[in-house]
């Protein structure tokens, strides 16, 4: 997704936007997330995915908050180590996954920019723009491979805690990838001490930490960016975390005002702006979440996780048609082809069993190579594909421990409750308590009067 940052004039305090390494850049999808930086972390990391529940009983919908992973042919192989069989194409010519292009721009530059790297392994500046352009490329993409190519690109500095500030950015910015959440924090840390000015390293970290729950720490650093960057950024950093803590509707009001104000918004701003007010009105039942959703994509056509949180509403209004229209192609983004899959098996269609059994296969190879960080969406799978409540809830327990983004706690709750585990209900309930985050779908799961829309 397109994104930027923010960088200080010479004979100023103000920012210009300007075309950088962030969450907005490219196509963002986890934001696991899980965001790869700082603007797709204060989209909550987005490529999540959420399930509605109908009647306090049936899961209606996914949703899903960064980037998720991509594993394509090679997770077929993988998942033969696994416990499941793998799957096996009826039809021999069937595509399992097409692959990005040698002959493309993408595929040129970083050739051109590994060649140049490779002629100077121990300048920063070579290794930095090598590395920025491989997360572009997994933004791009949705496939988190190219991250460990920018791993790859700073091994010289990965385990240096003195590495120049723009190593430790972009380390940063894989490990909250990765939800390395302890290890992200303390190199944002040291770049914050540093460089106290550094914008995106603030909203970075406050971000890190509205994904872990912890708000008030998360406020703070929201605070301190009105003075770093332009409004539109301190406004919808604040909005994410009011938007959980009992305030959603002045948080939508006040977003929404500095969104229609007088100041200059690049499209960056505004597409993350209008996609947080489509998923506090999602959240709030209100039916302008499709209007803010669509202003979104009018800014930035090629958000993963934008399309994500648009199919997210669009399957809770059981338009499954506009779903497959919408991500039928974006099959090799895990996120998509979860929401795809749902809106396949809703709409009776017959590739519904084939994009579940390619899911299938793909968690099952993260789980061979021990990769955890798409339990979330592993939940959701299990829940609503396989209707298997117990696994989803052990995979949502889990993945609470790591993070605490809405699409977290609605995963857990819509496991607990089809599981009939009260012990995991009772999480969900205390969470709703502590916070005072208004959620009505969640509350209607635990039986709670509260959680209404103000």
């Amino acid at each position: 997704m397109k994104q930027h940052c923010l960088t200080a004039r010479e004979d100023s305090r103000a920012f210009r936007n300007q075309h950088c390494l962030t969450a907005w850049e490219d196509a963002r999808a986890f934001r696991n997330q899980h965001r790869l930086t700082a603007w797709e972390d204060s989209r909550a990391f987005r490529n999540q995915h959420r399930l509605t529940a109908r009647d306090g009983s049936r899961a209606a919908s996914l949703r899903t908050g960064v980037l998720r992973r991509l594993v394509g042919a090679a997770a077929l192989a993988l998942a033969a180590m696994a416990t499941a069989a793998p799957y096996i194409p009826a039809d021999e010519s069937q595509v399992l996954e097409r692959l990005p292009g040698r002959s493309t721009p993408q595929f040129r530059e970083l050739k051109s920019l590994r060649a140049v790297a490779a002629q100077a392994p121990n300048d920063p500046t070579q290794a930095t723009t090598l590395a920025t352009a491989y997360i572009r490329a997994s933004r791009a993409e949705g496939d988190p491979r190219f991250l460990g190519y920018a791993q790859a690109a700073l091994a010289t500095w990965w385990k240096d805690p003195e590495a120049p500030t723009s190593v430790l950015m972009l380390r940063a910015t894989i490990l909250q990838s990765r939800h390395e959440f302890d290890a992200a924090g303390a190199d944002l840390d040291r770049v914050v001490k540093r460089d106290p000015r550094n914008a995106q390293a603030v909203l970075t970290r406050a971000t890190v930490l509205t994904v872990r729950g912890k708000y008030a720490e998360a406020r703070d650093d929201c605070a301190r960016l009105s003075a770093l960057a332009p409004g539109i950024y301190s406004a919808a950093c604040a909005a994410a975390i009011d938007s959980v803590t009992g305030h959603a509707g002045p948080a939508y009001a006040s977003l929404a005002r500095t969104l229609d104000g007088p100041l200059r918004i690049d499209g960056a701003g505004r597409a993350w702006a209008e996609t947080l007010l489509g998923e506090i009105a999602h959240r709030r039942g209100d039916p302008a979440a499709e209007r803010h959703f669509r202003a979104a994509l009018d800014a930035n056509p090629r958000d993963l996780y934008l399309m994500a949180a648009y199919c997210d509403w669009l399957l809770d209004r059981e338009r499954a048609a506009d779903v497959i229209a919408l991500v039928g192609n974006e099959t090799r983004v895990d996120t998509l082809l979860l929401r795809l899959a749902v809106a396949q098996r809703a709409a009776r269609r017959p590739e519904a069993a084939a994009s579940s059994e390619t899911l299938r296969a793909r968690f099952e190879a993260s789980r061979a190579r021990g990769d955890t960080v798409h339990q979330r969406e592993n939940a959701r799978f299990e829940l609503v594909l396989r209707g298997d409540a117990r696994s989803a809830l052990a995979l949502a327990l889990d993945n609470w421990r790591v993070q605490r983004e809405p699409a977290d706690l609605l995963v857990l709750a819509e496991a607990a409750n089809a599981a009939g585990d009260a012990a995991a209900m009772g999480i969900v309930r205390r969470w709703l308590a502590e916070t005072g985050f208004e959620y009505p779908a969640v509350a209607a799961l635990t039986g709670a009067r509260g959680g209404a829309a103000q």
